[in-house]
């Protein structure tokens, strides 16, 4: 899989995972994710991966303001069902950066690193997604909205005729140039853009 060059310029996300650490993956713990891991993860780049990524960088951010963030240490709550839509999309990247996962996560050692049941689907009262961290219950909402940043006018029509099976090998290119042209944009020029990226503590 050659991935695209502005991925290598897309923000990373500095995380300490003391589960590493303890089982030797890691000698202090700290490992950086790179919007790559998630495009790998995901098996492709969209708007949808790079929202999550982008949301889970902000969240993080403001639950820990002066500290390397805790992976593994954060509950993460979604508004879907795991199947709905593109939930279990952004699921996985969530997963992918805190630690947090589903039934499916490690059970932890001796009662402590455990990563079961930190991901929640269909969540009440949650908008776009929340954070929280588990030592001091401090929460924050996380709401990406990247109808800001549009598409350029040619991405619609070449994806018509690529899902139609009209587009030839030229149109087919320019419509996957356009198409990461968007998430470009929305990792390097609005990752910081509160338009795109809204984040509320809670508590």
């Amino acid at each position: 899989m050659t991935l695209a060059p502005f991925f290598d310029d897309a923000p990373a996300i500095r995380m300490r995972d003391r589960l590493a650490q303890l089982l030797g993956s890691s000698d202090d713990g700290i490992i950086d994710y790179h919007y790559a891991d998630a495009a790998r993860l995901a098996g492709h780049s969209c708007p949808t991966v790079a929202g999550a990524w982008l949301s889970a960088r902000a969240g993080v951010a403001a639950l820990y303001p002066d500290a390397i963030p805790e992976r593994g240490g954060i509950s993460v709550y979604l508004p879907a069902a795991e199947d709905a839509g593109v939930t279990g999309v952004v699921g996985q990247i969530l997963t992918l950066v805190t630690g947090a996962a589903a039934a499916n996560g490690f059970p932890g050692i001796a009662g402590d690193h455990g990563r079961r049941g930190l991901l929640h689907y269909a969540a009440d009262g949650v908008d776009g997604m929340h954070l929280r961290r588990r030592d001091n219950g401090a929460t924050v909402e996380v709401v990406y909205d990247p109808n800001t940043v549009a598409p350029h006018p040619e991405q619609m029509p070449l994806m018509q005729a690529v899902l139609g099976g009209t587009a030839d090998a030229r149109q087919t290119r320019r419509f996957g140039e356009l198409w990461q042209d968007r998430v470009h944009r929305l990792l390097l020029e609005h990752a910081d853009d509160p338009a795109v990226i809204r984040v509320r503590h809670l508590q």
